[in-house]
């Protein structure tokens, strides 16, 4: 598009700035659905690491961890969003939880030697 396009799709800067002022809210809004998803996601951690526990489990789970790509890579290819960016982002919600894993495993850990010692 060059500018005189860009141009027409405004009556006026008034209509412009509504817009714009519009999208950020409801922005501010997907991102707040975000990280209460992302935070419901990560209080999952506490069932998941007892389960691997008890099933003798590792924390990391290599086949897990590729079905998740696989079906981002197809819902990013679906909804025409990067690939890598949305993989990055699935990498970095992994480690949070991996992460809480851990803490969990730990803390359940200290609390095994506490009522032992």
């Amino acid at each position: 598009m060059d500018k005189k396009e860009i141009m027409s799709l405004f009556e006026n800067e008034e209509e412009a700035q509504d817009i714009l002022k519009t999208s950020r809210k409801r922005i501010d809004e997907i991102d707040n659905d975000l990280v209460n998803l992302i935070s419901e996601r990560t209080s999952l951690a506490r069932s998941i690491v007892l389960a691997k526990v008890f099933l003798g489990m590792e924390i990391y789970d290599k086949s897990r961890e590729e079905q998740v790509h696989a079906k981002v890579n197809k819902l990013a290819e679906d909804l025409n969003i990067d690939k890598s960016i949305l993989s990055d982002i699935m990498d970095m919600l992994t480690t949070l939880s991996k992460n809480r894993q851990k803490e969990i495993l730990e803390e359940w850990l200290w609390e095994i030697l506490e009522l032992h010692s």
